[in-house]
């Protein structure tokens, strides 16, 4: 009898997830703890290992769908010599877990005009993998949103760690490859003319599918039911959403219609912390291990504000406010196509330094596509932090279901009154987005100054980063 493997429990607040991508077809045999399928959560692609050791029978729940946690989307077929089963071709396990299935090259095209075997699921596309070593998450949305077949991967010139394919490999190849594809037609849909599928008279043709049919993105994500789409001018570019930026939008969406947005925003003179790290940044460095950053000061002053103020770290439900007792505090890490949103567990109990050690470690691990289900769930409350990038007021919106979002802008250096004089003082803005329905403004502003107290009025032990 066949096990039916369900989609797990994403974490304390998520129940659902989507399937972002199928790493095995039908008739392939899988190993136990194989990954099998990439499922995507809270921003980020998890590949979710097989349970057993088999052959995959059937694929229950498509690609691009969203379902509750406990849904069985797969059944595999234990059978009796699963290890020799395991170790056979795919094509031969085809034959034998499922009669009617067809070989690879034999499949007939789908609908889209595209082989039923995808790049990323046909053997040649396993070879091209063991061959440019294991393809991370990024550079894999990369060669499906640009339809690389598998024997183009063979032909990219690889420049990562172990004759592994990166990112900058992928989009030299693309730079060099569309040189040599003619311009598309006046229609506007893109680029990309190698697999096209005719439409009806006045219809502008839709862009190639990466695997199979594609669903409907869902309309919350994108207009309002029933509305049309915005029309498109001759030269117009379509760029279909990736499974990333699809979710993305999803829960952004879902957040600013569920949830009534507030903000307040405080300025905080960083002058004495800002100063005191510059004077001892190199000897952290080399006495810890670690870059001991702006951030993790913000995270350790918020993590003790949430103590101070614990109905910020709640989240709204219909019959009342659930507090949540434990601080994880997630920060945002953008990634090429969005933003991630990794989890630093037990921000309270952790140093400045312990802080500035896990995120750093968070931060390399989403950069990198290794995030683990565990990094990138329990979120209680997060840190934006667009002053990286020279923002100096941002009014970010909530991570669905949390009760507020914090913003750290630029540091600025600006003349700022000291006393009855005026000095340049390095000021930043730090502004909160909270879900009105449980708490009120003035909680907020308690809570920010709460913070800016903190770090404006830091005062080392010594040459230490702790305060």
């Amino acid at each position: 009898m066949p096990t039916e493997v369900k989609m797990p429990q994403l974490g304390e607040s998520v129940h659902e997830g989507t399937i972002g991508r199928w790493l095995k077809s039908p008739g392939e045999a899988i190993a136990k703890y194989e990954p099998l399928v990439e499922v995507i959560t809270d921003k980020v692609n998890v590949e979710m290992p097989s349970p057993v050791a088999g052959v995959l029978q059937k694929i229950l729940i498509e690609e691009g769908q969203t379902v509750a946690a406990g849904t069985a989307i797969a059944l595999i077929e234990e059978a009796a010599a699963s290890k020799t089963a395991a170790a056979s071709p795919p094509v031969a396990e085809a034959g034998r877990s499922s009669p009617g299935a067809l070989p690879a090259a034999a499949r007939p095209a789908s609908p889209d005009g595209e082989r039923a075997a995808a790049p990323t699921r046909a053997p040649a596309a396993g070879r091209a993998r063991d061959q440019a070593g294991r393809l991370s998450p990024l550079v894999r949305r990369l060669v499906e949103e640009h339809h690389i077949a598998p024997e183009e991967l063979e032909a990219i010139e690889r420049s990562g760690t172990g004759g592994r394919i990166t990112k900058d490999d992928v989009l030299r190849y693309l730079e060099t490859r569309d040189r040599a594809v003619p311009p598309a037609a006046a229609s506007g849909v893109g680029q990309d003319v190698r697999v096209r599928v005719p439409a009806p008279a006045g219809v502008p043709s839709p862009p190639a599918a990466t695997r199979g049919p594609s669903p409907a993105p869902p309309a919350a994500a994108a207009a309002p039911p029933g509305a049309p789409a915005p029309p498109r001018a001759p030269g117009d570019q379509l760029h279909p959403l990736s499974a990333l930026r699809r979710t993305i939008a999803e829960r952004m969406a879902r957040s600013k219609r569920e949830i009534p947005h507030a903000y307040g925003v405080v300025e905080v003179d960083l002058t004495t912390l800002v100063r005191h790290r510059e004077a001892h940044k190199a000897a952290w460095q080399a006495r810890e291990g670690v870059n001991v950053s702006i951030t993790a000061f913000v995270v350790r002053a918020a993590s003790r504000a949430l103590r101070a103020f614990p109905v910020v770290n709640s989240t709204f439900a219909p019959e009342g406010i659930v507090y949540k007792q434990a601080i994880h505090i997630g920060v945002g890490v953008a990634v090429p196509d969005g933003l991630i949103v990794p989890v630093i567990k037990d921000a309270d109990q952790r140093s400045v330094v312990g802080l500035a050690r896990e995120i750093e470690a968070v931060v390399g691990r989403a950069r990198q596509g290794k995030l683990t289900l565990d990094d990138v769930s329990g979120g209680t409350f997060t840190l934006t932090n667009p002053g990286v990038f020279g923002s100096i007021f941002s009014m970010p919106i909530i991570n669905y279901p949390q009760a507020a979002i914090l913003s750290a802008d630029a540091i600025v250096a600006r003349p700022a009154v000291v006393g009855e004089g005026i000095a340049i003082r390095d000021i930043m803005h730090l502004g909160l987005a909270f879900d009105h329905r449980i708490f009120d403004g003035a909680v907020a502003m308690q809570f920010l100054n709460h913070i800016k107290q903190q770090l404006a009025e830091f005062a080392p032990v010594g040459d230490s980063p702790e305060f």
